[in-house]
């Protein structure tokens, strides 16, 4: 069943070359269930190569609320991601964060 109370959301990039995704998929996508009240990130995955790396990924953005922006999010990714994906990740990142500005100013 759907909840009304959650939107699902995707953000996504290039991928650099020399990355074992690479030979899946030529982009990088970040994918998030977010409260529509608060835009919190409920739950988020990513279409990175490893499932150790799509968990810390997740972990990462668990809580986050996308309506206080995404600097400290990018810092953490920054501080803490230290694979080759680290810029698409970044970038895929922003790309969600704006997706998530247009829905909820069209739903207004």
């Amino acid at each position: 069943m759907i909840n009304s109370r959650v939107m699902f959301i995707a953000g996504h990039a290039r991928l650099p070359q020399g990355m074992a995704a690479k030979s899946v998929f030529d982009t990088l996508t970040i994918t998030a269930e977010v409260d529509t009240k608060y835009g919190v990130i409920i739950e988020a995955s990513c279409t990175l190569a490893t499932e150790h790396g799509r968990e810390f990924i997740g972990q990462l953005l668990k809580g986050v609320s996308l309506k206080d922006g995404i600097d400290e999010p990018l810092k953490q990714l920054q501080q803490y991601y230290k694979g080759k994906a680290a810029n698409a990740l970044a970038a895929a990142l922003n790309d969600l964060h704006l997706h998530y500005q247009q829905v909820a100013k069209n739903s207004k």
